[in-house]
């Protein structure tokens, strides 16, 4: 018995030069089903590891949070206030000018009920818009895919790999680095020479005949971004390290044009059991560098405007401190927006109450992480988010 289609294109990634991607069947959908391509943009960072949320937007006026966090707490001097109750680690001071603009959303209290402290699970969660007890193989970007797109590079994400965020159900983004890498490793001569025989009869059938025209699809997607992309490279200097790149990357294909409407990147090494205090300022200092690189850049060329970026980190961390000056995997966190058309910037809504925590010693959710993404869904991208997040969740009033 052949593989189910669906299952050969999960388990098919077309690897070369380093490159791994995924994308969709030219038979997948009929071009009726599509909508027009939008020009609003959408940038998704995950802070992976899970982002202490409590020392990053820091409530200073909580004796709670002092008496918790004895040698980790960030004193009331080295913060820069965002008011009286409120301080933002001296780490993100580039946050405080978009912050000071009305550029910047700090959503509090984001998680979800039942929550999972494994890594891998949270990010599954986070990356298919599940109930915590439901296993989906779809991420929602790839529902959003399957929905309106007829081209896979209608969402890219930053990466050797494809995350499950972006594999659809009939429909997948790509995964890629260096477009110029991308589309010469599509030119090399095995590649010519496998699909001049895509005619054959005995591929037009089955598994074998699919792939072709994933093959066939990824080379033309190449060719597009490759050309589009460099035909406009930004002068601006980014942080020198992965993540100032991957932002530059995005940077140019949003200034060329690219008619990509979700970028995905990710900053890595969050998870601060130990010695959490000097590791957490380094990774906060690269990742508001580079959002301000970012935002600027943007700025320059006029694109700014119709360009959201959402942060999210796959857990916050348990309140109290651990032996090793770190701390442990907990549940809800902060999530940021910025953008230049938010209709509620600044703090969004109430810190997490420090006296009333759950079971495990970890903060309540207040705030349905997928309310954000409908929210985004809805009023951002314009399209229907009940059927991509497969139920119907309040939107909020941030855009």
């Amino acid at each position: 018995m052949s593989m189910k289609r669906r299952d050969f294109i999960k388990k098919t990634p077309i690897a070369t030069g380093g490159l791994f991607f995924i994308p969709q069947f030219i038979q997948a959908f009929s071009q009726s089903a599509k909508k027009l391509f939008s020009h609003k943009k959408l940038v998704i960072i995950q802070l992976k590891g899970g982002n202490d949320g409590l020392n990053t937007i820091v409530p200073f006026r909580n004796d709670i949070y002092y008496q918790k966090r004895q040698n980790i707490a960030i004193s009331k001097s080295e913060l820069i206030k965002l008011n009286d109750e409120v301080g933002l680690h001296s780490k993100l001071a580039p946050l405080k000018i978009l912050y000071d603009k009305g550029y910047l959303s700090i959503i509090n209290n984001v998680g979800y009920p039942n929550p999972n402290r494994s890594h891998f699970r949270s990010t599954d969660i986070w990356q298919t818009a599940s109930n915590s007890n439901e296993y989906l193989q779809s991420g929602w970007v790839g529902r959003f895919l399957d929905m309106t797109s007829s081209q896979p590079y209608h969402a890219i994400e930053v990466d050797e790999s494809l995350s499950l965020m972006l594999k659809g159900n009939q429909q997948n983004g790509l995964a890629i680095t260096n477009p110029k890498l991308f589309y010469q490793s599509l030119r090399q001569p095995f590649f010519s020479d496998v699909l001049q025989n895509y005619d054959d009869t005995h591929l037009s059938e089955h598994n074998l005949g699919y792939l072709y025209n994933t093959m066939i699809n990824a080379k033309s997607s190449a060719k597009y971004i490759y050309e589009k992309s460099s035909a406009k490279s930004t002068n601006k200097s980014y942080p020198q390290n992965v993540f100032g790149k991957q932002l530059k990357t995005i940077a140019d294909f949003i200034n060329s044009g690219l008619d990509t409407q979700i970028y995905y990147a990710a900053l890595t090494g969050f998870d601060t059991h130990v010695n959490q205090v000097n590791k957490q300022s380094r990774l906060l200092e690269t990742y508001a560098e580079s959002i301000s690189c970012f935002v600027d850049d943007l700025k320059d060329q006029n694109t700014f405007e119709d360009t959201l970026i959402l942060t999210f980190s796959e857990f916050g961390r348990r309140v109290q401190q651990n032996a090793a000056n770190g701390t442990d995997h907990g549940a809800a966190n902060n999530v940021f927006v910025i953008g230049k058309k938010l209709r509620q910037s600044g703090i969004y809504n109430e810190l997490s109450r420090l006296d009333n925590l759950d079971s495990n010693g970890d903060l309540k959710y207040t705030i349905d992480f997928r309310e954000v993404y409908a929210t985004i869904l809805d009023k951002w991208l314009e399209v229907d988010d009940r059927k991509i997040l497969n139920k119907s969740f309040s939107k909020l009033s941030f855009i």
